[in-house]
Parts: structure tokens; C-alpha cells; sequence
């Protein structure tokens, strides 16, 4: 199931074009570069219920309440760039979710580094019992 390729048809990827911020000078007061890539998770038919719980994990902030995943791009000066970068951006998210969680396996620690541990404990034992009886002897 890692390797599960989802297509993602163009239908459900909705984009918009924006003024993007930044370096560009009179460029990114006139022509709107950055994309804003909306897909709205919660209706898709593509992905499975268990992949869309997991990506909503991801997405994070990037998540509205009407279960859309917004993604702005504005990486690149040309819009199509920017375009290519939101989509490629979805497609990662989608392929971390896409990957099940490992499972972690609880290990006991080795006899020797139980042994170093207590061994570690007793000087520290023993340093603070000379610095008590210093003690005792000044006063």
C-alpha cells in the first residue's frame, strides 16, 4: 500500500491566481503568479477513508472546517511553475499519507546497559555521601 499511486482527476482541483508578495518590483504588482489550490478532501471519491484521515493530520493549518485543503504556491515567478509546484506539493502530502504508520516495536535494554546504568547511580551515590560526611567533618 506505500507504493499506492492516487490520481487525482483535474475536476476536483480547483486553482486560483493571485498577487503574489515580495521581490519582483512593478512584475508582482501586475500579473498574479502565485496559485492557490484548493481540493476539497472531505467530498473526494479518489482516496480512501483512511488515507483522508491522515492527510488532514498533515495538512494542518492548511485545512479549513469545510474539509478543504488549500496550498499556496509562490515559489516562482511564472504561473504555470507555481501551478506545477501546488500540484506537486498535493502529491507529496498525499504520498506521506498514503504510507501507514510503522508500528513501534518496545525493545527491554541489554544486561550490559542495565548494568552501566547502576553502576552510573552507585558513584553518583557514593560521591554525594562523601560530600555529606565532608560536610559533617567542618561542622
Amino acid at each position: 500500500m506505500p507504493d499506492q499511486k492516487f490520481d487525482i482527476p483535474e475536476n476536483e482541483l480547483v486553482f486560483s491566481y493571485i498577487r503574489a508578495d515580495g521581490p519582483g518590483g512593478q512584475n508582482v504588482n501586475k500579473v498574479a503568479t502565485a496559485v492557490q489550490l484548493r481540493y476539497d478532501l472531505q467530498n473526494s471519491r479518489v482516496l480512501p477513508e483512511d488515507v483522508k484521515a491522515r492527510l488532514m493530520r498533515l495538512a494542518g493549518k492548511r485545512m479549513t472546517e469545510d474539509g478543504v485543503l488549500i496550498i499556496e504556491a509562490r515559489r516562482y515567478r511564472e504561473q504555470e511553475r507555481n501551478r506545477q509546484d501546488a500540484i506537486g506539493r498535493l502529491n507529496h502530502l498525499i504520498e506521506k499519507a498514503a504510507a501507514p504508520p510503522v508500528k513501534r516495536v518496545s525493545t527491554t535494554p541489554t544486561a550490559s546497559s542495565v548494568q552501566a546504568r547502576l553502576e552510573g547511580k552507585k558513584r553518583r551515590g557514593s560521591v554525594k555521601q562523601r560530600r555529606k560526611l565532608l560536610k559533617e567533618d567542618f561542622e
